[in-house]
């Protein structure tokens, strides 16, 4: 699967919704009405997973699984069950991105002249400093 380009709609088939009541403001709303959207993602079983994705949505996502290993997304922020479909949805896609992202490899650079003569000129001034502040005994 490649993450830059993954859509909800392609991991819909491994994904279950569930809903509650929410809470926080709403009024009669939130105590009659299941509108918090909990979306478990079974990456395990999803065919567009590669083992090494499998490994890395496991490792990186570790606190967000539920006991069966599942991929667990909240939202209850909105007042209607729509709205937050959409922002779990939004999210999950975001989660999945973040965990599969690879970083670009960092290359070894050598330090400039000028760098090197900056950092050597400042330990031999924080050394002078070091030196006055030394007390001396009388030569008397």
């Amino acid at each position: 699967m490649r993450a830059a380009s993954l859509t909800f709609e392609q991991v819909e088939p491994w994904v279950e919704a569930g809903f509650d009541r929410a809470s926080g403001p709403g009024g009669q709303n939130v105590n009659k009405l299941n509108t918090r959207v909990t979306l478990l993602f079974d990456f395990e079983g999803c065919t567009l997973c590669t083992p090494a994705q499998r490994t890395l949505l496991r490792t990186r996502l570790r606190t967000r699984l539920a006991r069966d290993g599942r991929l667990r997304v909240v939202a209850q922020g909105a007042r209607t069950q729509r709205a937050n479909r959409e922002l779990a949805a939004d999210r999950l896609i975001e989660l999945i991105k973040a965990a599969l992202h690879r970083d670009k490899p960092r290359r070894k650079t050598r330090a400039t002249a000028a760098s090197r003569e900056r950092r050597l000129r400042e330990k031999k001034r924080r050394g002078e400093t070091k030196r006055m502040r030394q007390s001396r005994p009388d030569a008397d």
